[in-house]
């Protein structure tokens, strides 16, 4: 199926997410993580196309911008969006961490707490890294909530087979699940059709 990404807009207040409206209530993928994860390379590789915003410097994004994924092209584009995208703010950057952390429970924890359209929330995490405090606070809110979520490894690409497989148990032990996804934005059989079947499920 051809996706075709179309920007819908930025928030940084709860009065400023995308209404019905615009989204016509279709579900929501939210993806979160570290500053300097990948986060926006690997949307822009599930895109196809550079609608998130990469930068060298960590903490860019500072609000949450939301793209909407239709069905077709041109003419033949579906009005209502498959899929909605939510690139939220990263954290963890110590230079930036505090202004952010601050932010966070104004509008990105009602985002992810309360908001009814949101189907999923992927976890990102770095396979190439230690496990890290902050990524099991987050994931540990999404238990603690009970919203569902998946955790997924980036940069997935740079590490051997063996390497990979014991960063991968590493994560899974220290964050207490029972799946990390690894994935590469720049190899596109590297789990990225094992994550795009996983986003495609929440439609069905």
């Amino acid at each position: 199926m051809r996706l075709t990404p179309v920007f819908l807009l930025s928030a940084t207040d709860v009065a400023h997410f995308p209404t019905e409206a615009k989204t016509f209530g279709a579900p929501e993928i939210a993806f979160l993580g570290r500053s300097n994860v990948g986060k926006s390379s690997l949307i822009n590789a599930l895109l196809g196309s550079k609608q998130a915003h990469t930068s060298s410097t960590p903490g860019r994004t500072r609000a949450i911008n939301f793209f909407a994924l239709h069905e077709g092209v041109g003419e033949k584009k579906k009005q209502r969006p498959t899929l909605i995208f939510a690139d939220l703010p990263g954290y963890g950057y110590a230079k930036i961490s505090k202004s952010i952390s601050a932010e966070w429970p104004k509008f990105i924890e009602p985002y992810l707490a309360e908001r009814e359209t949101l189907a999923l929330g992927i976890c990102l995490v770095d396979t190439n890294i230690p496990p890290q405090p902050s990524d099991k606070q987050l994931i540990d809110f999404f238990k603690l909530t009970q919203r569902p979520y998946l955790v997924v490894g980036t940069k997935s690409d740079r590490l051997g087979s063996n390497a990979l497989a014991k960063s991968i148990a590493a994560l899974k032990r220290e964050h207490e699940v029972d799946e990390v996804l690894a994935v590469s934005a720049t190899k596109a059989e590297a789990g990225t059709k094992s994550l795009w079947a996983r986003l495609m499920a929440v439609t069905d």
